[in-house]
């Protein structure tokens, strides 16, 4: 499990030095990631979380079941999806890509797909960042730019190896050429909300715990 772990997270040896670059799936990761969502894998944990965040905001979230942390910050709303044992890094991972799937699925494009590396007090942080913006398109009442949910960022952080937490957040743009952005909740019904996985499903679980 742990050279896996640090197969999945450590950048290439020869790349070691660069902050930040530019990230591709090899034609293997490609395959199984698209094995990973016909088999619809993420149905899993889409609603899982989406409940979670939702307890979460209404202040009733437990000790069980997946942890969800909201994020406020000046002109940036989000929300920490954090890695459980139970879903596994190779099921984790997966997961983050196909969010940054559905966002291209709500008008967006992928404006990045980068991962950068930070040494500090002798841990390694890595961090795979994905940034979407909406395509440009006009809103047919006002001629204005419609944003939708404004700029949208993906991160999946990783410590020493081991992931940590998926954070999803939107940034509104506010310039008058474009529409008001839509809520964050919104996002994340059109993201997170979907029906339970029937047990097929889960028992896919097993297959994709370690691999990516």
């Amino acid at each position: 499990m742990f050279n896996f772990l640090q197969k999945l997270f450590r950048p290439q040896q020869a790349k070691a030095q660069a902050p930040w670059r530019a990230v591709r799936l090899t034609a293997g990761q490609a395959r199984r990631h698209a094995r990973w969502v016909e088999e619809r894998v993420f149905l899993n944990w889409l609603n899982p979380y989406f409940k979670a965040y939702h307890l979460r905001k209404g202040g009733a979230a437990g000790s069980r079941g997946l942890r969800v942390e909201l994020l406020h910050e000046q002109g940036r709303q989000g929300a920490l999806f954090y890695f459980d044992s139970s879903i596994g890094p190779g099921n984790f991972r997966h997961f983050f890509e196909h969010l940054g799937e559905r966002m291209l699925a709500l008008g967006y494009h992928r404006a990045c797909a980068d991962r950068g590396t930070r040494r500090r007090a002798g841990h390694t942080e890595i961090l795979l960042k994905q940034l979407f913006k909406p395509n440009p398109t006009d809103c047919p009442k006002t001629g204005h730019c419609n944003q939708r949910f404004g700029l949208v960022t993906i991160d999946l952080v990783a410590m020493d190896g081991a992931p940590l937490f998926i954070r999803l957040s939107s940034n509104a743009v506010l310039d008058a050429c474009f529409t008001p952005a839509r809520s964050f909740d919104d996002l994340l019904k059109h993201l997170l909300d979907a029906p339970p996985p029937d047990a097929a499903t889960q028992a896919r679980i097993r297959e994709y715990h370690d691999t990516f």
